[in-house]
């Protein structure tokens, strides 16, 4: 299959969470991409099972809050199936807990609280990381966070980072699936967005907003240089 003909479908729960550093590196690389609205989908969608790649994005519900979002239980059969066929699946943060949850792992509230800002990560796995993702596991280089569920390391899936307060914070399921709590994707710019639809939660957590745009502008353009590395490798191994 040529580049050219390459498709990538987007499961997006809040529209200011979306692709951000991801999606340059995808358009310079042929790929024509679709978003589709996981809260209105009409599950099973089968431009899921057709794909190239599948990137399932962040947002603020909870994986166990099916009774509350009823479509949750769709995209997480939705996410099974894919990764049953072994396709290359690429989750974000509620996506990452999602991939989980497909693969019967738990997601639950963490114990130590909400994870929200600006932190390293250290690399989890054995012997040395992979090298599309030894960029973001240098131990210098702060990458954001936005998340207050963690889960359970599933069966089969190999560890890849941990943060000081939570050991799971990433896992790859094989050569083409992916999971991330971490946010490698965003900038400075997007993360304005951010700041407006979680307004309550931060006001809530009694965070300012003034201290994570700074922490943004200070950290985002080395996150931004890495990632671009990052998402190069990753999509390198799995096309």
């Amino acid at each position: 299959m040529s580049r050219n003909a390459l498709r990538a479908l987007v499961l997006s729960h809040v529209p200011f969470e979306d692709l951000g550093s991801l999606q340059p590196v995808l358009e310079q690389r042929g790929f024509t991409i679709e978003t589709a609205d996981a809260a209105t989908a009409d599950f099973p969608l089968p431009q899921a099972a057709g794909c190239d790649l599948l990137v399932v994005l962040g947002g603020p519900v909870g994986v166990y809050e099916s009774e509350a979002y009823p479509f949750l239980t769709g995209e997480i059969e939705c996410i099974r199936q894919r990764l049953l066929a072994k396709r290359p699946v690429l989750g974000v943060c509620l996506g990452a807990q999602l991939m989980a949850a497909a693969l019967g792992a738990r997601v639950y509230p963490g114990q130590h609280g909400a994870e929200i800002g600006w932190a390293p990560i250290q690399f989890s796995g054995t012997g040395a990381p992979p090298a599309w993702f030894a960029p973001l596991v240098t131990g210098e280089l702060p990458v954001f966070h936005w998340h207050g569920d963690t889960f359970d390391l599933p069966a089969g899936a190999t560890p890849l980072a941990k943060t000081e307060l939570y050991q799971n914070q990433a896992f790859m399921l094989g050569d083409s699936a992916m999971a991330l709590q971490l946010h490698p994707e965003v900038t400075a710019r997007g993360l304005e967005r951010w700041y407006v639809g979680h307004a309550a939660e931060l006001s809530h957590r009694g965070i300012a907003v003034p201290e994570l745009r700074a922490a943004g502008k200070q950290h985002a353009p080395a996150l931004a240089a890495a990632a671009k590395v990052f998402w190069e490798g990753w999509l390198d191994s799995i096309l």
